[in-house]
């Protein structure tokens, strides 16, 4: 072997080393490369093949040249007619004013909607009310979007003096009030408890309890931050008020109930064509389901367009500003309210391996105490409320924040603190029936997931039953069951919402099923309650209660809503995992108490909603006298009772009967008499 030189000319660069003199292997000098070069300049039109030693080169260089010289023939120049030349004026004219055309369409379509809008209010005002309102809040967002887009500087600039005041005095101020609303609380339950009754107090002594139990249990009890926390609560009261003790809110929010019910049902039009005209025989498999699909696509579509992004973000940025959370865990927090818990950590995965561990069990905490927007579509499907799913939804966001800061306080500092605003994910999707079509492939995980999760665990359940009455039948107590262990468990949780006494045993059971299976097992049990109490009949059959009061079944529905069980916390370990690699420690570790924050999350929700369910707005009289004349804890001068024994008064003028054909007892008519003081005739 010898090494030998390496050469250099114009045509490039040759490595002549570890060349084999033995095997006589001949390599071209630069001399005869020369050669050949000039061949091939010499003869283009022809392919030169050059042989040394029975070795074959081909050169290819001839047919470049070669076919970029026929290319060149072809392209002749050509005169344009007449029409395309205007079409060319015309491309470079909308090129040039392309903005300007934009501002023309876009102008031109609003004030055709302005005029739809304008001519249906003048036709029905309150048939377009709706519309209305819509149209109003899109236009204040959109002013509100621009003026930020444009003059955030100045804003910013205007109220600074204001923000550099609160700061030098917040040392005192946060106390006076948190003393403030403090007060307010206790007066408002004194004023409430004098004309409601007194078990909301039961109600709001449960929510202290759940709050010293997390600050007992914190992980650095005393550098628990108190700004999220009662600003958590203090969001939840107030967002309850509104929605659950204002005829506004509450009409505000019945009313979307029932459009997404009527919005669901569309989705029977595609389970009929797939499954048959029978296919309500088989409810859960071909009713409920392809509800699931229906939302999801539709969610895909909506977070294709942009919408679910925006609406995310300014939840988001409510909470951030007024619970002083930072901005992913308050992004996190408000995207669970729509999506779930594994699909909103997505919204702001680049600064997932940049969070604390307090944020990371904030992000955690936030999916186990809500549900998915799909999922939402098929509790209603089983007769569940759908303006106190809503509600419970939203009241949840802000109760998963102040448990998880009460459960583990932030003890580092964050290092995702944008002040303008994360920069959100979007959907990959490039148009809108592709966004649609991956909203329903998505979904076929999630129905297989909910049908396997179902199978196993309710045969799973048959068969603890089956074998607990086995053992419990040793003993003489057959009865002995899963939910019955459970219904001891957490008997004393449910009683600490406010659920009546008598009530708590079932809803108990109820919580023990969602914890220990999923919500899926506890709400579909829950439908079943609902729907014994809607026919009437006996309430206890074998001294076994087959319904609750509506009330109860309220607190229940606040309760059950939440993601926090155990077939959780793996999805969620392994989700997290997935998108954040560096942080699989902190996840493991953290994962079981973000359960029990977000379970506690969803209790303290619970509690809002018994200290401000008035049985009245949704109970029918004759169950609502029947409960207040048969019972002490109803306050028997309610405004409901009178307008109730006033309705029941007015059906007997109109009916000219003394007992008109209804449900009403005998001790209602009594008291109603009592109460209004009504004429000997009606009261005989």
């Amino acid at each position: 072997m010898e090494l030998k030189e390496t050469t250099r000319d114009h045509s490039g660069v040759h490595n002549l080393a570890f060349q084999n003199d033995s095997e006589g292997v001949h390599v071209l000098r630069p001399k005869g490369l020369r050669e050949n070069l000039q061949r091939i300049k010499n003869s283009p039109a022809k392919k030169t093949v050059h042989t040394d030693e029975e070795d074959e080169y081909i050169n290819i260089e001839s047919d470049l040249h070669e076919k970029k010289r026929d290319s060149a023939d072809d392209e002749q120049p050509r005169l344009k007619g007449h029409l395309e030349k205007k079409y060319d004026k015309a491309c470079e004219f909308c090129k040039k004013h392309k903005t300007r055309i934009y501002y023309v369409i876009y102008g031109i379509l609003i004030t055709a909607y302005l005029a739809v809008v304008i001519a249906a209010c003048s036709l029905n005002f309150q048939r377009a009310l709706p519309l209305f309102i819509v149209t109003v809040l899109a236009i204040f967002f959109i002013c509100w979007d621009f003026l930020i887009a444009k003059y955030e500087d100045r804003i910013a600039a205007f109220f600074s003096p204001g923000e550099r005041y609160l700061e030098k005095q917040w040392f005192w101020l946060k106390w006076v009030l948190y003393a403030a609303f403090i007060i307010a609380i206790i007066c408002w339950l004194v004023f409430d408890t004098a004309k409601q009754g007194s078990r909301q107090l039961i109600s709001f002594g449960g929510l202290v309890l759940y709050v010293l139990l997390m600050f007992i249990f914190s992980k650095y009890p005393s550098r628990v931050a108190w700004r999220p926390v009662f600003s958590g609560i203090g969001m939840q009261f107030i967002l309850g008020l509104l929605i659950l003790r204002t005829k506004v809110g509450f009409a505000v929010f019945n009313w979307l109930g029932i459009q997404i019910q009527t919005f669901l049902e569309y989705s029977d039009t595609g389970a009929k064509f797939v499954f048959g005209e029978k296919y309500m025989n088989h409810f859960f498999a071909f009713k409920v389901l392809p509800i699931v699909v229906f939302f999801s696509t539709v969610m895909s579509m909506l977070y294709h367009i942009g919408f679910m992004q925006w609406l995310i973000g300014k939840v988001g940025w409510i909470m951030q500003i007024f619970m002083g959370t930072t901005p992913v865990e308050s992004l996190v927090a408000a995207g669970n309210i729509f999506v779930g818990q594994t699909e909103s950590p997505l919204l702001v995965r680049p600064y997932l391996p940049y969070i604390t561990r307090s944020e990371l069990h904030a992000v955690m905490t936030a999916g186990f105490s809500t549900i998915a927007g799909s999922v939402l579509g098929a509790y209603i499907s089983f007769g569940v409320s759908a303006s106190h799913l809503l509600t419970a939804s939203v009241m949840s966001a802000p109760a998963s924040l102040a448990t998880s800061k009460l459960f583990w306080p932030e003890t580092e500092k964050p290092t995702v603190t944008l002040r303008g605003g994360l920069q959100m994910a979007k959907g990959e999707s490039k148009n809108l029936l592709e966004a649609a079509s991956q909203g329903a492939s998505t979904s076929i995980l999630l129905v297989a997931n909910i049908v396997v999760n179902l199978i196993s665990f309710l045969a799973l359940l048959a068969f603890l039953d089956s074998a607990l009455s086995w053992v419990g039948n040793l003993f003489d107590y057959p009865q002995l069951n899963f939910e019955n262990i459970c219904a001891y468990v957490f008997m004393p949780f449910s009683f600490m919402m406010g659920v009546d006494w008598e009530d708590s045993f079932i809803v108990g059971g109820l919580l023990g099923y969602k914890t220990f299976f999923n919500e899926f097992v506890a709400y579909e049990r829950l439908s079943k309650l609902i729907h014994n109490r809607k026919k009437g009949g006996s309430m206890y059959i074998d001294g076994v209660k087959q319904y609750m009061t509506v009330r109860s079944e309220v607190i229940a529905t606040y309760g059950l809503c939440g993601f926090a069980n155990f077939g959780s916390l793996g999805l969620v370990i392994g989700g997290l995992t997935s998108i954040a690699p560096s942080k699989k420690k902190e996840i493991a570790g953290g994962a079981f108490r973000a359960m029990i924050a977000g379970t506690v999350a969803c209790f303290m929700t619970a509690c809002v909603a018994g200290m401000l369910t008035v049985p009245g707005l949704e109970i029918p009289c004759h169950i609502l006298l029947g409960n207040t004349f048969n019972s002490t804890d109803f306050p028997a001068n309610g405004t409901e009772v009178v307008e109730c024994c006033q309705q029941l008064f007015t059906s007997v003028n109109h009916s000219q009967e003394i007992f008109p054909g209804g449900n009403y007892s005998l001790s209602s008519w009594k008291g109603c008499c009592q109460i209004l003081h009504q004429p000997a005739f009606h009261c005989t």
